[in-house]
């Protein structure tokens, strides 16, 4: 049989365009490709909490503990891109670098026995410099303390301190520990809390001596050094002073640490509460705010959902 004529160049053009449709088609699968893996990407900006990172977020682990244990929290944590977990005790601090994590804030004392009383300076400056030992031995730079209740009658130790007693001792007693603060580089950041909230333990603190900023920056300034700071918490804060973008302002330099909820409840950062946290994150950047913004709410829904948009909120 006679062989068609050009059956040679024919049969090589049919592979060369089966090749080439191949090729197309591969082509498309990998542009396909690169395109998933973009939604994908982007569904995982879209999750994620923090993307442009001028704030150091962080969260406190007494708020969550009891939805998660440290690990998932530390896993959280990370992929919300916050950079913190607070208030850990140091045995498990392990588990926090394992994740790439810090400690923000360190534990020392309590807030009801606290600094404005004598009878209780053992006690609140063994645990401090304690605090500020291993604070300084893992690398963290912060630890809080508080000023102590005014009235402490039935609570253990009780007694009653007047408020310009208080913050006379708060001073004394700041005067004994911070020149160890200043050795081991860390701050002591003394918290203002409110006392007009009743209704929960942790949501306000009624008899509580160091309940507004000034009351604190007066107690801070007469210490006289760059390790004794302010822990500004925006919810206490707001309740007791107000005001919030100005005192920012105001007292910038001293700001050791940041505290936010929603109010009024101490709840999530969200549409049910009167703060304007962008705003005040802003203030906190425009005057070099360098620390960490500690998420220290109690959740009324679903843990991560409020978690997730208070982070995406203070991410300005």
């Amino acid at each position: 049989m006679r062989r068609p004529k050009n059956s040679d160049s024919n049969g090589r053009r049919g592979i060369a365009r089966r090749e080439m449709l191949v090729g197309m088609a591969g082509a498309a699968m990998g542009a396909f490709g690169l395109a998933s893996n973009g939604v994908a990407e982007q569904s995982r900006n879209e999750t994620r909490g923090a993307t442009k990172g001028r704030v150091n977020q962080s969260i406190a682990l007494w708020c969550f503990e009891k939805y998660w244990d440290l690990e998932k929290l530390c896993q959280i944590a990370r992929d919300l891109g916050c950079k913190s977990i607070e208030l850990v005790p140091p045995e498990n601090w392990t588990t926090l670098k394992k994740y790439g994590l810090v400690c923000a804030l360190v534990s020392s004392h309590l807030f009801v026995r606290g600094m404005n009383n004598p009878l209780h300076w053992d006690e609140c400056l063994t645990a401090m410099e304690k605090a500020i030992d291993d604070a300084s031995a893992a690398g963290f730079k912060s630890v809080i303390t508080f000023t102590g209740y005014g009235d402490t009658s039935g609570k253990e130790k009780g007694s009653k301190v007047d408020p310009d007693e208080g913050a006379k001792n708060c001073v004394n007693g700041y005067k004994k520990i911070i020149g160890h603060a200043e050795k081991k580089k860390v701050n002591l950041c003394l918290e203002q809390l409110n006392t007009r909230d009743d209704t929960h333990p942790m949501k306000g603190h009624p008899g509580y001596q160091g309940d507004h900023v000034d009351y604190c920056m007066d107690i801070i300034k007469k210490v006289g050094s760059p390790n004794m700071k302010l822990l500004f918490d925006v919810y206490h804060v707001q309740i007791m002073d107000g005001d919030l973008v100005r005192r920012v302002k105001q007292y910038g330099e001293y700001i050791g640490h940041v505290h936010v909820a929603g109010n009024p409840g101490r709840g999530e950062l969200d549409e049910k509460q009167e703060i304007n946290f962008p705003a005040v994150m802003q203030a906190l950047l425009d005057v070099g705010y360098k620390g960490y913004v500690g998420h220290e709410f109690i959740p009324t829904r679903d843990p991560l959902e409020g978690l997730t948009q208070a982070v995406k909120l203070c991410d300005v």
